[in-house]
């Protein structure tokens, strides 16, 4: 029988348990880049990510990208933000092509189709949120 495997991260239900979060960007940016550097297979396609929120459909991820690091196009069933928090990310949509630098923000409209390409090493946070129809959120 193999032995158990250590986790090399805490488990999503105690990541995202409790009704308040303070989530350290540095120190989570620092172990994500860490895990690369120990030649796991978190990194696909150039990147590592760590989902720092998940609650329902709303998200947080944190992306450490190695340079020409890339997500594929996809798209979310909500609005979207990408905060590029260090270096330079190209993001393309079917109408516009965006270079971000660190402290830029990109807001898409839920459903819109792109992909991420990093120039250089960057760092971004990633926000999914729902659209909520409008009277509904938190009536009694």
């Amino acid at each position: 029988m193999a032995a158990p495997t250590e986790r090399p991260r805490t488990h999503p239900a105690e990541r995202f348990a409790g009704a308040e979060h303070v989530l350290d960007l540095p120190a989570a940016l620092e172990k994500l880049r860490g895990e690369g550097r120990r030649g796991d297979t978190t990194s696909s396609k150039g990147h590592r990510q760590i989902s720092l929120l998940h609650h329902g459909p709303v998200r947080m991820v944190l992306y450490a990208f190695d340079a020409d690091g890339r997500l594929p196009e996809h798209g979310a069933p909500g609005w979207v933000t990408i905060h590029v928090l260090r270096g330079a990310l190209e993001v393309r949509t079917s109408d516009a092509r965006h270079t971000l630098r660190e402290g830029q923000l990109l807001a898409l409209a839920p459903d819109v189709r792109h992909d991420v390409h990093a120039l250089e090493a960057a760092e971004m946070l990633l926000g999914v949120y729902p659209t909520v129809p409008t009277g509904t959120a938190g009536t009694a």
